[in-house]
């Protein structure tokens, strides 16, 4: 009885602790998204105006790639119960398209189809993972 309640907590406090990460990495997500320039390049190359790159592109942007497949994933392990599993992909889809067509408004930023296209990757592929992980899950216990 012990272990199953002290699991149920464990399990309970990094659900928590997920979710105050999803919170604080969507906030960062959009400052960094709307800031007129690049944050990173300022602090990188003392040129506001440049973008670092992590890995080279391969057909759409691998930076939005990879944030937005984290930001959906914490997302996903956060809100994972039905009734808002729902809401968090309606909600990831729109803040991965809304943001990237901002771009069109702000100042030294610019609306590209390539990192369009790295938001909805990124999202796809972490739901693709998440779902297949909960199946394996749900399996393990027949």
């Amino acid at each position: 009885m012990k272990v199953n309640n002290n699991s149920k907590f464990i399990r309970e406090k990094i659900k928590s602790i997920t979710k105050y990460l999803f919170h604080i990495a969507n906030l960062i997500l959009i400052v960094f998204y709307l800031y007129p320039g690049s944050i990173f390049g300022c602090f990188i190359y003392d040129d506001c105006k440049t973008q670092p790159q992590l890995t080279s592109d391969f057909l759409v942007s691998s930076n939005h790639v990879y944030v937005f497949f984290i930001i959906s994933f914490l997302g996903f392990i956060t809100y994972s119960k039905k009734s808002a599993f729902i809401k968090i992909i309606i909600y990831l889809f729109f803040i991965s398209i809304i943001l990237e067509l901002l771009h069109v408004l702000i100042p030294d930023r610019g609306f590209e189809i390539k990192d369009l296209a790295g938001n909805i990757v990124g999202v796809v592929i972490s739901l693709v993972i998440f779902l297949i992980i909960k199946l394996n899950k749900k399996n393990e216990h027949f």
